[in-house]
């Protein structure tokens, strides 16, 4: 049975800059069993109600600017799954929810950032789950125990975000690559690391507003939300596989479910 995963994915940058997390995305697919398809949910795919993509063939979409041309020169060209797409859609239905097929999407650099890292042959077949701003935490966890199911027919659940994103702080305090790590940091991914270690659920759906610095890590709740999801599709308890930083105030961590 395939894990379900929380990756943090960083700048896209990554692609480029060596790092600790860097290092371990390349050696992730080494860590696991070889999946017949992924199910990513990116925190940059953020809508309305749940949202599927179900085209077969998936644009690399280079959502961000300001960076090198030779990132917006990179392509990830791994085919979707309409086939797969539809029975997350039924599953998500079938808990409750609303949910809509996409055509048209491609993978954002959320999604195709790590799965280059991890399988840059791009022979896995992708499909997307978007995130909502708009619901809750338990929306989230209740989505990824709906998606559950899926790990027994080799579909290796990811969400990718950050464990903490508070992209001001690398912006406008100017803080480079290899800046040093601040308390407000710290302290939170440590406290996020202990509850996801005890199993505490509760807890961590509510990190924003109970961890220490909790809304100055996450000023925008999008970055964490692919972390409920995969919290809900492998179990409350979790393994860290990766922990580094970058840029000081980017946690990096990665957490394995199940």
């Amino acid at each position: 049975m395939q894990p379900a995963l929380f990756l943090s994915h960083g700048s896209p940058m990554i692609m480029f800059e060596p790092s600790p997390a860097r290092e371990f995305l390349a050696g992730l697919a080494g860590q696991l069993e070889r999946p017949d398809a992924i199910l990513m949910i990116s925190a940059h795919h953020d809508m309305a109600e749940a949202v599927v993509t179900s085209g077969s063939e998936l644009a690399t979409i280079h959502d961000f600017g300001g960076f090198p041309q030779k990132l917006f020169d990179l392509r990830y060209p791994a085919k979707g799954d309409p086939a797969l797409a539809g029975h997350v859609a039924r599953l998500v239905a079938e808990a409750g929810h609303p949910v809509f097929l996409d055509l048209a999407r491609g993978l954002d650099h959320g999604a195709w950032v790590p799965l280059m890292l991890a399988w840059p042959e791009a022979d896995i077949p992708v499909v997307q789950l978007s995130i909502s701003s708009a619901h809750p935490p338990e929306w989230h966890h209740r989505i990824g125990e709906a998606l559950a199911p899926l790990r027994e027919r080799n579909v290796l659940i990811i969400g990718s975000g950050s464990l903490t994103h508070n992209l001001r702080a690398i912006f406008v305090e100017g803080r480079d690559h290899d800046a040093a790590v601040p308390d407000w940091v710290a302290s939170f991914a440590d406290w996020i690391h202990e509850r996801l270690a005890a199993g505490d659920t509760e807890a961590v759906l509510h990190a924003v507003e109970r961890a220490p610095h909790g809304r100055q890590n996450h000023p925008t709740r999008d970055h964490i939300l692919p972390l409920f999801t995969a919290m809900g599709a492998g179990g409350a308890r979790a393994e860290r596989l990766h922990h580094s930083y970058t840029y000081g105030v980017l946690a990096m961590d990665a957490y394995r479910f199940g």
